[in-house]
């Protein structure tokens, strides 16, 4: 029996994908969960593995498209199988519709009687940039599945508005120059925009004497160069105490979930990762029950993946609290943006010897700058302030969690 190969939504936000690559070619053998293609998303290139074993057949998507997720781009078959007609795959993003396991015969009711009303099908995504730009999405034809609107179409209408309307002032910027954006950065800056204007952040620094987190990291790094296995970084012991300190304050790893707050059951650590077009959140999973080497080796092996745009969907979801440490690049300290819906994220600054009162005097220690946002929908003061004290108190005896 066929299986059909999809283009995966990694997120509820997302609507599209992009294809960069095959990586077997058609007529080609493949094992299940042997990579298939490479795809670009609104988070980063991951690498999209086979769903099952077969013979890769009825390729319909080339190398540069643009795919609304859920749409069936290729077929999985057995020996001397056909793909099925290309009329049967278009019924796939239709059936994304449904919010669970429903008969095909219930579902359709609902999208017939959708195309029969006036007004047009626009996605939440659209919706919301129609309104943030201005534009009047009646008056847009979808390119989506079954013409359904898209962000991409409201942004090539409000692009299309004020390329008519421009003026010796857009002129000059033109000369310029505007740097044409990724798929990738252009969709991070509007996330982190929406986030900001949406989300209601508030901050709160502390400051951490780190005598006992670098002397930790110096002893593990000597064991490990004893057994020729990579030393921990800072990082590393950050994640591993972080995780450890969520487990004892649920309401930090909880979400929004637009109407009320959810609980998570697991720990997922995303760490804030450097690459090419912008960041992206690579997720240590049940970071809380696991050994200090397993995430050093988690988390190296998602930095070599992330540089080298092969990650993986679940490399990147499932996060439910985010690091961001920019200490490695001298940085003092700063605030970072929320990923929604996580209901928090921790700022980290460079570790440098600072005077500081010790017993009544001066006296110079490695001090560490955090700061913390947190959604004040999920979170209260009280509630962050006690998680961030604790988590101090961890961080100075970093051998009693690890």
């Amino acid at each position: 029996m066929a299986i059909s190969v999809v283009m995966p939504a990694l997120e509820m936000a997302q609507e599209t994908g992009k294809l960069l690559a095959w990586r077997k070619k058609e007529g080609e053998r493949v094992a299940k969960g042997e990579p298939l293609l490479e795809i670009e998303t609104d988070k980063a290139v991951v690498e999209v593995e086979a769903p099952a074993d077969g013979i890769l057949a009825g390729i319909m998507a080339d190398v540069g498209a643009v795919i609304p997720v859920g749409e069936t781009i290729a077929w999985l078959v057995g020996p001397g199988e056909k793909p099925p007609a290309k009329s049967a795959a278009v019924a796939a993003p239709a059936a994304r519709a449904s919010s669970g396991p429903q008969a095909t015969g219930a579902a359709a009711a609902p999208v017939a009687l959708h195309r029969g009303e006036s007004a047009p099908q626009i996605s939440p995504k659209a919706r919301r940039l129609a309104r943030e730009l201005g534009v009047d999405f009646a008056q847009i034809r979808g390119t989506g599945p079954d013409g359904t609107i898209t962000s991409d179409d409201v942004q090539r209408v409000a692009d299309s508005k004020g390329a008519s309307g421009a003026t010796a002032g857009a002129a000059g910027a033109a000369l310029a120059g505007v740097e044409a954006l990724s798929q990738v950065a252009r969709l991070m800056a509007e996330r982190t925009t929406q986030s900001w204007t949406s989300v209601p952040h508030f901050f709160l620094m502390r400051d951490v004497e780190s005598s006992e987190l670098v002397a930790a990291q110096k002893k593990w790094s000597a064991e490990a160069e004893k057994t020729k296995s990579p030393a921990p970084t800072i990082t590393d012991l950050l994640i591993g105490i972080l995780a450890r300190v969520l487990a004892k304050h649920p309401r930090m790893n909880s979400s929004w979930a637009g109407d009320g707050i959810r609980s998570n059951a697991e720990i997922n650590v995303s760490v804030a990762m450097a690459v090419k077009d912008g960041v992206v959140g690579a997720v240590i999973h049940k970071a809380d029950s696991l050994p200090l080497a397993e995430i050093s080796a988690q988390r190296r092996e998602l930095t070599e993946r992330a540089r080298a745009g092969r990650l993986k969907p679940a490399d990147i979801t499932g996060g439910t609290f985010t690091l961001s440490n920019l200490g490695m690049y001298k940085v003092d300290s700063f605030s970072a943006i929320i990923t929604p819906p996580q209901a928090a994220i921790l700022a980290v600054g460079s570790i440098s010897e600072r005077v500081v009162p010790v017993d009544g005097k001066p006296a110079v220690r490695p001090m560490m700058t955090m700061t913390l946002s947190s959604d004040h929908r999920v979170v209260d003061g009280a509630r962050a302030a006690e998680f961030l004290s604790e988590l101090a108190n961890a961080i100075r005896e970093p051998e009693k969690l690890l």
